[in-house]
């Protein structure tokens, strides 16, 4: 294991490339002959060998069902699998660790408030606010509420540059809004929506608030208290952490009016046939055995953002992002999609004349790694009237000579049909 302690003094404005580099076993292959350049990191991150070794060992070492066994192995289960909630509590500024539940993903944490909070609060005429810019997993889960209970869904509409139209955004709030559930930072475009103040508007009118993090967690400050959000939902894998584990974050108050999400094991105080009484939060919400080895391999991704620190990961991906973007405007038939002032490192575009699925075939055939197709947000795509983009997403192991490999390969690939 690669211990990141002699690290922390190169951090000097930039990452030590060739140093976090070492740490991803990934990245150390060859793809179709060419060495590996993985820029699909807004689909998922890859994973530093502190987050692998911390599965091996679970499973080697320690594995057992938590909360329930008196014995060694499930007390040391218990004990790191709970030290992954305190860490997520610490790293978007939890109140309580109560009030950090595990899930399966922002899919599932999206998915519990729209079957729980919705299924007890909303009723027929009250309204629901999303936005253009939202994946599907912000979207299905809103209108199967709607149709089931006879709410209305409104749409935050958005410029041409991918920036929410915030003046519509305002003119949208009413008395009627039970609930806005936004993106902090679009998947498809990168755009970063200014959600605190979208937060503030949507709480002078009664309303509560669910912030879509997962795009934004690996690499902004999320601060619950700081923005007031009612509720947050990320993914481990976008944060350096295994699949098949999400947070949902949700004040206490709320997550203590919602009723359950599933029954089983965990969620109980006690059951007979005639009435059963559920658990106090968390574990309300955390029915059966849950993904134990994952979650506890989450919180070695925690450290690892941890010790480098967001503000030195948030200014190398920026220098990324924008030698791409400088780079990619000089190829002929390049066409940009997306260009917020504000960002994520997300590089969304298209070539003229080819398709973006056969751009991605073509990068992959150099061994460059990139995202095509929709991304899971088909109305954002026909706003803008295309089938889909070409996405290049960058992340903290990623080097500006990837990025220029990148560049070659695209101006090559122009040059065929422009």
């Amino acid at each position: 294991m690669i211990d990141l302690e002699p690290l922390n003094n190169l951090y000097s404005g930039i990452i030590a490339e060739n140093k976090i580099r070492a740490l991803f076993p990934i990245l150390h292959q060859e793809v179709n002959g060419k060495p590996l350049v993985y820029f699909d990191n807004a689909a998922t991150t890859q994973k530093p060998i502190q987050v692998i070794e911390a599965l091996k060992k679970y499973y080697e070492v320690d594995n057992s069902n938590i909360h329930r066994g008196a014995h060694t192995l499930a007390s040391r289960a218990t004990d790191y699998f709970e030290q992954t909630r305190n860490l997520v509590k610490e790293f978007i500024n939890s109140p309580s660790s109560e009030e950090v539940i595990f899930t399966k993903g922002t899919t599932d944490s999206i998915n519990l408030v729209a079957s729980t909070f919705g299924r007890k609060f909303v009723k027929e005429g009250d309204e629901i606010i999303i936005s253009t810019l939202e994946h599907h997993s912000n979207i299905v889960p809103w209108q199967m509420l709607c149709e089931e209970k006879g709410a209305i869904l409104k749409i935050i509409p958005i410029h041409d540059n991918g920036e929410l139209d915030l003046e519509a955004y305002k003119n949208l709030l009413s008395d009627k809004t039970k609930l806005v559930a936004v993106v902090h930072a679009s998947n498809a475009l990168g755009t970063i929506n200014p959600v605190k103040e979208m937060i503030e508007q949507a709480h002078e009118f009664g309303a509560k608030f669910l912030l879509d993090g997962a795009q934004s967690t690996a690499h902004l400050d999320v601060n619950v208290q700081d923005l007031n959000c009612d509720f947050l939902a990320f993914s481990a894998h976008k944060v350096y952490g295994p699949t098949g584990v999400g947070i949902l974050y949700g004040k206490r108050e709320l997550l203590e009016s919602m009723p359950p999400y599933q029954g089983g094991g965990e969620m109980i105080k006690e059951v007979t046939f005639a009435k059963t009484t559920y658990n106090d939060i968390p574990y309300k919400f955390e029915a059966g055995t849950p993904n134990i080895g994952d979650v506890i391999a989450f919180g070695e991704a925690i450290r690892f953002i941890n010790q480098l620190g967001k503000p030195a990961i948030r200014e190398h991906e920026n220098q990324l992002l924008e030698h791409a973007s400088e780079r990619c405007a000089n190829i002929k038939g390049f066409i940009p999609i997306g260009t917020a002032r504000e960002k994520v490192s997300v590089l969304s575009f298209g070539i003229n004349n080819i398709h973006p699925f056969d751009v991605g075939l073509m990068l992959d055939a150099s061994g460059i790694a990139v995202r095509t197709g929709h991304h899971c947000t088909q109305p954002l795509m026909e706003r803008f009237k295309i089938e889909g983009t070409v996405r290049a997403s960058f992340a903290v192991y990623n080097t500006t000579e990837e990025v220029d490999r990148l560049v070659e390969s695209l101006t090559k690939i122009s040059k065929r049909k422009n």
